[in-house]
């Protein structure tokens, strides 16, 4: 009977149902959109959670980290691979071409990057790598030569996409061939993410006995500051969502008083030949929870679909929207569409079902 009394006036439903549709989207969808962000975010980072860069220290009155220090690292990090690193800005160019980039000087540069053509040689004496958007750019390919800092190199890697935070590079050469006293930083490669975390403790309490000469850093730091700033993110759009759902609660309530305005004389004849108070509630307050799951399960489907195509085009894995965190914002916003309907028509329905019957069929 509920149903049908919903199909009377299909306009007016369509209308309340869609509030409800809107209010899912909103919590489900854009509860779905965070986490596709912070997924590519925690993924950006996750690759490179197991490094750790050691850098100089407030008190480090030299400005870099020595050949003693890096000594130290290493016999802290047992087992770890230590990339001393320096820094310069300088020239590269070709026939064509030239840029002005940091390059940057280390002997042991497959232990961070990847080659997309060529091989990395470890230790790395001579020749240099070039990412691929600079060789693009300077119009060089593997095996060419080009000028940095005005020297010779041939090109024998080009190095893969950068992969993660930090770690984007344009030039590297052998260490040697940057001359300084000491290095702008030290990547420690660990085993895993605990062990760099722990390696991140272990290196300044070695080496800062005295005073602040090196300072640590690991992307696992950012990825629990990056899993934060997202839930927190994400809880307030889910407020924001929140309050289309009030609004659609609000219209299921006006809906449902118009219509028992209207049917004032039929709910009197169903009182005047024996239907009780609470059955006259019960079929009031079907049926706007029967809006609340047709306006739920048409909006689950909608941020279903907007789900699959954020994942698809941010991460290039549309199945992620069926990870269970998105499961839970799914279910949130049908649950909260079913109740929020379902309270908005408890006062209609008490209204009808305390009317007197009398006079409803007087009036």
């Amino acid at each position: 009977m509920a149903w049908l009394n919903l199909q009377r006036n299909r306009l007016r439903t369509g209308l309340a149902t869609l509030g409800i549709v809107i209010g899912v989207v909103a919590i489900a969808a854009i509860g779905i959109t965070g986490t596709a962000l912070q997924y590519g975010a925690t993924q950006e980072l996750g690759g490179l959670s197991n490094t750790v860069t050691v850098f100089p220290g407030e008190e480090n009155e030299a400005g870099v980290v020595t050949d003693a220090q890096v000594d130290s690292i290493e016999r802290v990090a047992t087992g770890a691979v230590v990339v001393p690193r320096r820094t310069e800005t300088l020239t590269v160019a070709s026939r064509s071409e030239r840029r002005q980039v940091n390059v940057q000087a280390m002997s042991r540069p497959a232990a961070l990057y990847d080659a997309a053509e060529g091989t990395i040689p470890s230790p790395m004496r001579s020749g240099a790598l070039l990412n691929a958007e600079l060789a693009a750019e300077l119009g060089v390919e593997l095996g060419q030569t080009v000028s940095i800092g005005g020297r010779s190199y041939r090109i024998i890697a080009i190095l893969d996409e950068p992969g993660g935070f930090g770690q984007g590079v344009s030039v590297v050469v052998p260490l040697d061939d940057v001359d300084g006293d000491g290095y702008d930083q030290v990547t420690v490669v660990a085993a895993d993410g605990e062990d760099a975390q722990r390696l991140a403790a272990e290196i300044p309490a070695e080496l800062n006995q005295r005073e602040e000469v090196v300072g640590t850093f690991t992307p696992a730091d950012i990825q629990e500051t990056v899993s934060g700033f997202f839930a927190t993110l994400n809880a307030a759009l889910l407020g924001v969502g929140s309050i289309s759902l009030v609004v659609a609660g609000v219209s299921i309530l006006n809906v449902m008083l118009m219509s028992v305005v209207e049917r004032r004389a039929e709910i009197g004849v169903f009182r005047a030949v024996g239907i009780r108070r609470r059955e006259v509630m019960r079929m009031i307050v079907a049926e706007a929870a029967l809006l609340g799951v047709v306006g739920g399960a048409v909006g689950v489907v909608l941020s279903v679909l907007i789900g699959y195509t954020v994942n698809g085009q941010l991460n290039g894995q549309p199945e992620l929207v069926f990870q269970p965190r998105n499961l839970e914002f799914l279910a949130l916003g049908f649950g909260f569409a079913v109740i929020a309907s379902t309270v908005s028509g408890l006062y209609p329905a008490w209204k009808a079902s305390t009317a007197n019957p009398v006079e409803v069929l007087r009036g």
